[in-house]
């Protein structure tokens, strides 16, 4: 890319083991290579962002890194017969803020298959208001649907880990649909938070954590499963007969306490989502229905826009599960 001009990033580094992060200021010279230079005009804030500012996970696998896992903007520059200036776009995953360079900063240089047009009906503000958090949702929401869950079920579908960022945008988006929507939420106070969301059930995160029996009463028609671990096992015990299980989340842990009995005795299907190595095409049909079944009044319920500055903070408030909805970086604030 040949604009050398200034911009601001937000850089990650290590000093004596720990990793830090600095307000700075670079070219667009230091940028890692791409086909297309981006004018970023948000990102947002995600649990692996988090761990990946404060170090307290290994997410960040080179130094010095920008992070931030996704971003929206405009094309300023492109190598690739795909995009042209002045195209807004959108990304998240494939590595952008953990090997590559990501969304904290004011320019991005990124390669070109990564990317997906903004559809129409989406600003760059309301694209990181969904970001990976509300993209990685609309994938577990199409899961369900592909599996057969369907507004007209009997029983409820379940959402874990509701008040964090995937979990208020899949609580959102089911009850926009017509589901009926039960949340699992660690946060009382935030009960009027998921309520104007659309849930009209309501169920304590410790009684989610506490051991379970591998078969439990049949409650929950679907789940949407953000946390994992013993979470995760307690919501396959209660999936009613033939339910899915829509699972993204490792948060409380990688192993799954419990048996083969749920999935041969009750047929339940436990289905794995990841955002980050998402195909182009399931991709595209995500965000399209995002631009469809989110509308804007609902986002900006879901959102509050910082400043690059107050990352380091957020990053620390959103491990101790202290951030509600959607966090929207502006770096140009």
């Amino acid at each position: 890319m040949t604009d050398a001009s200034s911009f601001k990033a937000l850089v990650l580094n290590q000093q004596d083991g720990k990793t830090v992060a600095e307000l700075t200021t670079l070219k667009t010279a230091d940028l890692p290579s791409g086909d297309v230079l981006i004018a970023v005009d948000f990102s947002s804030l995600n649990y692996k962002d988090g761990l990946a500012v404060t170090g307290k996970g290994k997410i960040v696998r080179r130094f010095p890194l920008v992070p931030g896992i996704d971003l929206a903007g405009t094309v300023l520059e492109s190598a690739s017969s795909a995009y042209q200036p002045g195209d807004r776009v959108v990304l998240t995953g494939w590595g952008v803020g953990e090997s590559y360079w990501g969304g904290y900063a004011q320019r991005a240089s990124v390669k070109a298959d990564w990317l997906v047009p903004l559809p129409d009906g989406l600003d760059s503000h309301n694209a990181m208001a969904i970001g990976t958090a509300g993209f990685t949702a609309m994938l577990c929401v199409l899961a369900l649907e592909q599996a057969g869950v369907t507004p007209e079920g009997a029983k409820p579908v379940l959402v874990t880990g509701a008040s964090g960022g995937v979990g208020s945008v899949a609580v959102a988006l089911l009850a926009r649909l017509g589901y009926r929507v039960a949340a699992v939420t660690g946060r009382p106070e935030n009960e009027t938070f998921l309520r104007e969301l659309g849930a009209v059930e309501f169920i304590a995160r410790e009684t989610m954590s506490q051991p379970c029996r591998p078969l439990e009463t049949q409650l929950w028609g679907g789940v949407v499963d953000t946390v994992g671990g013993r979470v995760l096992a307690r919501a396959v015990a209660e999936a009613d007969y033939g339910a899915a299980v829509a699972a993204c989340g490792l948060a409380g842990g990688v192993d799954l306490p419990t048996t083969v009995m749920p999935f041969i005795l009750r047929g339940v299907k436990l289905l794995g989502v990841d955002s980050v190595m998402c195909p182009s095409e399931p991709r595209r049909l995500a965000w399209a229905r995002l631009s469809r079944d989110l509308p804007a009044a609902t986002l900006e319920r879901l959102t509050q826009v910082v400043p690059l500055a107050d990352v380091p903070r957020l990053a620390e408030a959103i491990l101790a599960g202290q951030v509600r909805g959607r966090i929207v970086i502006n770096p140009n604030a």
